[in-house]
């Protein structure tokens, strides 16, 4: 079996968000897991979001706001939920487990809310949720946690009925995601220690975002648009990250990518998908079979994306980072 293509270790984190540009939008969500029942316990999920418009002159516009409250289980299932604003079919998504479900679920109970950042954030509990119980392997061996498992209980939902062979670049079959005896190896990922998101010098760049320690998880997205020459740039960031017992801050992904869409079609014209932050050295191959999306309309992203880079073409977390990109179009009708 010949070896997936390997890349030296994604360990170098972009850092703080750069400075707003006047006449920008700034689409910024977080969604914060915790487990206050310990670990293998039904946790606490909070989404927030926000959309500012950073005007060429005057102060800062919040636009829109969005958030979520779940209670999910060990499975992933929705026992609980609220959301802000509140939608007459919020409680039609309890029961749902994350994931393909989750998604379908979402477009046919909450369709009409679609590119608002109630919807990002909804449509993004099944990536959070995969990836959160990740922050334990940081606490193993810390008091109170020195029992907690390896191996999360939620990864038993992951890729096809707990298979993960071929479910993405990173866990190729034949790859270092594996052990000697074909099982995903859990254990020895790459992470890397990162700082603050926010910029010290733009207090208003995030929406507020609570301090975590313990073992807490955090996945955040940063998406800036503005217009230049008939289209619209992007910079876009993503990173799952969590506090460890040190006081600081662990990754274990992050991406930047930046996107040129043509402002009248809504065509991608340009991409470049930067890993640089990831747990496996095959990881790094998907951004650039990512460049696969130019030419395609952007507003279709949520579902082209899965269907253009399944498998070993995509990341299942660069995959997130694309398709919230459907949302630019709606972004920048906002646009100066």
């Amino acid at each position: 079996m010949a070896q997936p293509q390997q890349f030296p270790f994604a360990r170098q984190s972009a850092g703080h968000a750069p400075l707003r540009r006047p006449g920008s939008i700034r689409r910024t969500t977080s969604i914060d897991s915790d487990w206050p029942g310990g670990y293998g316990e039904p946790w606490e999920m909070v989404g927030r979001a926000r959309d500012l418009l950073t005007p060429v002159t005057g102060d800062p516009v919040e636009l829109a706001t969005g958030g979520f409250s779940i209670l999910a289980s060990p499975m992933r299932e929705i026992l609980r939920i609220a959301t802000s604003p509140d939608h007459p079919r919020t409680q039609d998504l309890v029961g749902i487990r994350a994931g393909g479900a989750s998604r379908r679920a979402l477009a046919s109970i909450m369709g009409d809310i679609i590119g608002t950042p109630t919807y990002q954030l909804l449509d993004d509990f099944a990536g959070a949720s995969l990836v959160a119980a990740w922050i334990w392997s940081q606490w193993a061996g810390q008091g109170a946690w020195a029992s907690a498992p390896q191996r999360s209980a939620q990864q038993s939902t992951a890729g096809r009925k707990g298979v993960m062979n071929d479910i993405c670049t990173g866990f190729a079959t034949g790859g270092s995601a594996f052990k000697a005896d074909g099982t995903p190896d859990n254990i020895n990922q790459s992470f890397t220690e990162v700082g603050p998101l926010e910029h010290p010098d733009d207090a208003a760049g995030w929406h507020p975002m609570p301090f975590q320690q313990g073992p807490q998880k955090r996945r955040a997205r940063r998406i800036d648009l503005w217009r230049a020459d008939g289209t619209i740039m992007v910079d876009a960031a993503f990173q799952d990250s969590g506090s460890n017992p040190r006081g600081g801050r662990t990754a274990i992904h992050e991406y930047r990518v930046y996107a040129e869409i043509d402002a009248d079609s809504g065509t991608l014209q340009a991409l470049q998908a930067l890993p640089l932050i990831l747990p496996y050295q095959e990881c790094p191959g998907a951004s650039v079979k990512a460049t696969r999306l130019i030419g395609q309309n952007v507003a279709d992203f949520r579902n082209m994306v899965l269907d253009t880079l399944p498998s070993t073409l995509g990341c299942t977390h660069l995959n997130d980072v694309l398709r919230a990109l459907a949302d630019v179009s709606v972004l920048a009708s906002s646009l100066p």
